[in-house]
């Protein structure tokens, strides 16, 4: 599929170049790669490898992709394959930019009418992503193109050719995908062959549990004692390790299981194996699945269709699957030319007329199907609305389908059987079946033949707030600016994030280019979607909306706005948001996502339900005595790890420089109580005194990795052989079991080796970055490490019996409030700070983890798995440990543009001003699967305010109460004695 001038840039071809044309942003980086260089990109593919995994992107990267037709819908596909990394794609289009393409095809200008719309789109397509090959034919779709490719996308397609070509790529081994979208309502269908093999069902980490107990028994029974889900099921298969006593369970391969309830389940006979000592872990293997698939021709009649759980339309998918081929025999019948020559379909009018026509042919079909009950208005409403061509539609449509080649190229996640049907017809205006049809030659053509001219005029007119600009920001911005929201003369978008661009950004906030990195999202986003629609009004700000904002974002600011939407990365900024919503009275649209995972919400007020108060995580915290001393898991070392990170080069020397520039930070340190301030300003002393003082303060290179090492022998011997020495490995509990069993992993001491790259890479972090703190620079040389290590003495160490490790919390507490300071011994220490006062200030280190370069992320990986190898927990590599310690949230293109696109479609109906609740949706989805819920928002609880609390005042007068959720000002004098007034949260 590579022709012949690929060496070639763009601007280089000739008028007589062949229609199959390639553009590269980086074509050093194609050559590379077709090289053979299998390298994954992980500054760029970051947060999508923690969804994909690394063999799933290898797979990825080796498949060529074909989608042809590039309205709307296709040039939605197109940008999600791009940005996911498959090795090339190309788009493929006959037709040319018209008035209606406008309204949802993003890379498409007025300039281009008339213009092919693959070879306009081709640049912006390219420069999505360098690692992949993109080029675009323009000629018609014929067997020998098909050919060169794995996966098939048609879009803007007949039936005829769907069938066609269906039965070709069945034939020969091509995954085909078919997606189409006419007004409110879409369609998509998959056939990847005959014996499709799904390596991983869902995606999700294999669950893993420690071990309790085994019985001895037929057939033997396992009892774990985690508090978590386990996540097992019947049928499941697992594997055994570190387990003692019945170590046969360690060398055999998968075991399948019988889950007894939530904390045990039976395995295989184990009467004959050895006695069950302690210890062991229980692991999940996933297991690879083959589907079958039929062709487009045959299943078509077959009707294997995914029922959305949509709120009041569980049977109207039927009826949709045969009104879409009901459309295509009503456009088979008739045709129309257009101004610029080409034939183009002839889809039904707004008329009663057409809506009659297409419901007989529905009909006609349903005596062969028979479907049972068959949705005439949603037939009737679909004729009406078939011209429209929708943004958020072929956003939603463009994620699932885009995942559905990803799945496809991947064999990660489980594949659509076989259709798929979705409506959003519940937007039209609530008051009447449908406004007239409009065609006026303006961008918004592919709108105004679903709502009207007078809804176009209303929503160019709204004023709202965007609240981010990262992944679901530049994905609503694009909506935004397709559909013309704040467009017209009396609207407007403001639309703030303090974040800058980073290159991990780049696959999958579709804005942002290589050369934006370092500039703000929210002005380089305002920018881009301003040149897909010069009319729009956006203004960037680079501001946290939180306490701080509200002198900017106040009473005047949200009283002139018509909404707000939410494009947020955590919950504590949602529920500040939308406790200012529900304060102002503003609907607001929320959305997010965690790989393939998300949901949209809509709270309207006086209608639905607020967001509402964050819900409590301390469930998932990890205790500190697990953390300290008695870790299980891999997240607790991560963490231990970051806490050292933060401790050591962060809060120290952030204690030292307010220490040498704020004369009252002892006095304020001391008020904290004896024992924290003695741990607070011991640290701070250590950090200013220089070594041979007995301080920690270096003077040389040498000096920090004499630290390090010394670090290295505390942490991972002597506290091991102090907490051995508190309690033994044979210790034994009040009760008689072993001490060190269940969750407790017995750990055993380190022995530093100099020829260990972990040792050595724990020594050359740990020192890099305690040599940054005071504003020393080391080497990178291994070899100059290993010979400064030849020379550390490390301080001789022996047990203490005093010394009382704690095994809860709730003991640690306890003991702490217990403890007192010593006196004499905290004013020798003040005594000993106040000569140190002239001393140079710290350099406090912020936690970067994607810049591979600054040694964060390689203190963290190696204290980490030192500390896993102490309690013999299974290492984790850089990958797994940058996405725990870092906390980074999984994602990928497309989950993130479904959830924008049906964030979009509730704007709809808050622009028109719907009344009914079950007019809105909430939805929660899961794209790995197939998993769509979509509901009905909640309506908001009530609660009741007593009159026996409010005191008198005039009638005239505004009683102010506070509510749970901010003020309400209501005229409450009216109430008698004892009355009551019903409240409801949403307007509070």
């Amino acid at each position: 599929m590579t022709p012949t001038s690929l060496k070639r840039t763009r601007n280089e071809r000739t008028e007589t170049e062949p229609d199959l044309h390639f553009f590269s942003t980086d074509v050093d980086s194609f050559f590379c790669d077709m090289a053979g260089n299998s390298e994954i990109d992980e500054g760029f593919y970051s947060r999508q490898l923690y969804v994909l995994g690394h063999e799933a992107m290898r797979r990825m990267g080796a498949a060529n992709v074909l989608i042809a037709g590039l309205k709307g819908l296709g040039v939605e596909i197109a940008k999600n394959v791009i940005l996911s990394g498959v090795k090339a794609v190309t788009v493929q289009d006959e037709g040319s930019a018209v008035w209606s393409d406008l309204s949802s095809q993003f890379y498409l200008r007025e300039c281009h009418l008339g213009q092919n719309r693959a070879s306009c789109s081709l640049q912006q397509l390219s420069s999505l992503n360098p690692h992949v090959e993109v080029s675009a034919h323009t000629g018609p779709l014929d067997e020998e193109l098909l050919l060169r490719f794995q996966i098939v996308v048609l879009t803007d397609s007949s039936l005829d050719d769907q069938k066609r070509f269906g039965q070709l790529c069945h034939s020969h081994g091509i995954k085909l995908i078919v997606a189409d979208t006419k007004g409110l309502c879409g369609q998509l269908f998959c056939d990847f062959g005959e014996k499709f093999e799904v390596l991983e069902r869902d995606g999700e980490m294999p669950a893993s549990l420690m071990i309790e107990r085994i019985t001895k028994e037929n057939p033997g029974r396992v009892i774990w004692t985690d508090d978590q889900k386990h996540g097992f099921s019947d049928g499941s298969k697992v594997v055994f390790s570190d387990v003692q006593g019945m170590t046969e369970l360690n060398s055999i391969g998968p075991v399948e299981i019988k889950v007894c309830d939530k904390y045990s389940f039976s395995i295989c006979d184990t009467s004959s194996f050895s006695e069950y000592e302690r210890g062991g872990v229980v692991t999940e293997v996933k297991q690879p699945f083959q589907l079958d698939f039929k062709p487009l021709s045959e299943a078509l009649h077959d009707r294997k269709l995914l029922i959305l759980n949509d709120h009041g339309k569980i049977s109207r998918h039927n009826t949709l699957h045969l009104a879409f081929q009901a459309l295509h025999d009503f456009v088979k019948n008739k045709h129309m030319t257009s101004r610029d020559g080409f034939h183009s379909p002839s889809l039904p009018m707004a008329s009663q007329t057409d809506a009659d026509s297409l419901l007989e042919m529905v009909r006609e079909l349903n005596t062969v199907a028979e479907v049972e009950q068959l949705d005439e208005a949603a037939v009737r409403l679909l004729s009406c609305t078939a011209r429209g061509d929708l943004a958020p539609i072929n956003a939603f449509f463009g994620g699932l389908a885009a995942q559905e080649v990803i799945k496809a190229c991947s064999r990660k996640f489980t594949p659509l059987q076989q259709w798929m049907y979705f409506d959003a017809l519940e937007c039209l205006p609530e008051d009447k079946d449908r406004l007239a049809e409009c065609s006026t030659d303006t961008r918004y053509d592919g709108q105004t033949a679903v709502f009207g001219a007078s809804f176009q005029k209303r929503l160019g007119n709204q004023k709202y707030f965007l609240v981010g600009a990262g992944a679901i920001g530049c994905e609503l911005l694009k909506n935004f600016a397709l559909i013309g929201l704040g467009a017209g003369e009396e609207g407007h978008i403001t639309v703030t994030d303090m974040d800058y661009i980073e290159r991990s950004n780049l696959n999958r906030q579709f804005l942002f280019r290589s050369p934006d990195i370092g500039n703000p999202k929210s002005e380089v986003a305002a920018k881009a979607v301003c040149q897909m629609n010069p009319q729009m009004k956006i203004t960037s700000h680079q501001n946290r909306v939180d306490a701080a904002s509200e002198a900017l974002y106040d009473y005047s600011f949200f009283k002139g706005l018509d909404g707000v939407a939410a494009a947020l990365d955590n919950v504590e900024a949602r529920v500040y948001l939308d406790s200012r919503c529900v304060l102002h009275q503003k609907p607001m649209l929320e959305g997010g996502t965690l790989g393939s995972k998300g949901h949209t919400l809509v709270v309207v007020p006086h209608l639905t339900e607020p967001y509402g108060p964050a819900k409590s995580s301390s469930s998932n915290a990890i205790p500190l005595c697990t953390l300290k001393n008695f870790p299980h898991r891999i997240e607790h070392t991560l963490q231990w790890a970051r806490d050292q990170f933060e401790g050591l080069f962060k809060q120290t020397p952030e204690n030292v420089n307010c220490f040498l520039r704020d004369p009252g930070f002892v006095e304020r340190t001391l008020s904290h109580g004896d024992v924290e301030a003695m741990e607070t300003l011991e640290a701070v002393w250590r950090g200013l005194q220089d070594m041979e003082a007995g301080g920690q303060r270096p003077k040389s290179w040498e000096d920090c990795v004499s630290w390090a090492r010394c670090k290295w022998e505390t942490l991972y011997n002597n506290d091991i052989r102090q907490l051995l020495h508190c309690f033994p490995p044979d210790e034994v509990t009040s009760n008689g079991l072993p001490f060190w069993s269940g969750s407790k992993r017995c750990p055993h001491p380190l022995t530093f080796d100099p020829k260990n790259s972990t040792h050595v890479g724990y020594v050359m972090a740990a020192a890099k970055l305690y040599g940054q703190t005071y504003g020393i620079k080391g080497t990178r040389d291994n070899g100059s490490i290993e010979q400064i290590l030849e020379k550390v003495q490390t301080p001789p160490f022996n047990p203490k019996s005093s010394v009382k490790i704690h095994l809860t919390d709730q003991e640690m507490e306890e003991e702490r409030q217990k403890e007192s300071g010593d006196a004499a011994q905290l004013e020798e220490l003040k005594g000993k700070l106040s000569s140190l006062k002239n001393s140079a200030q710290m350099h406090p280190i912020d936690f970067e983890k994607d810049d591979d370069t600054n040694f964060h992320m390689d203190f963290i990986v190696a204290a980490s798995n030192l500390r896993a190898e102490n309690y013999d927990i299974p290492a984790a590599d850089r990958h797994q440990s940058k996405r725990i310690a870092g906390r980074i949230i999984p994602a990928i293109a497309t989950t993130t543009a479904a959830v924008a696109g049906l964030m979009c479609l509730e704007l709809f109906k808050l622009v028109q001003g719907h009344k009914k609740i079950e007019s809105y949706r909430t939805s929660y989805l899961n794209l790995a699967v197939q998993y769509f819920v979509l509901s009905q928002p909640s309506r908001p609880p009530d609660f009741q305010v007593s009159s026996a609390f409010i005191q008198p005042h005039s009638a005239s007068a505004e009683k102010t109460q506070r509510g749970d959720r901010g003020l309400i000002h209501e005229p409450l004098s009216c109430l008698g004695p004892q009355q009551t007034l019903t409240v409801n949260t949403s307007i509070v």
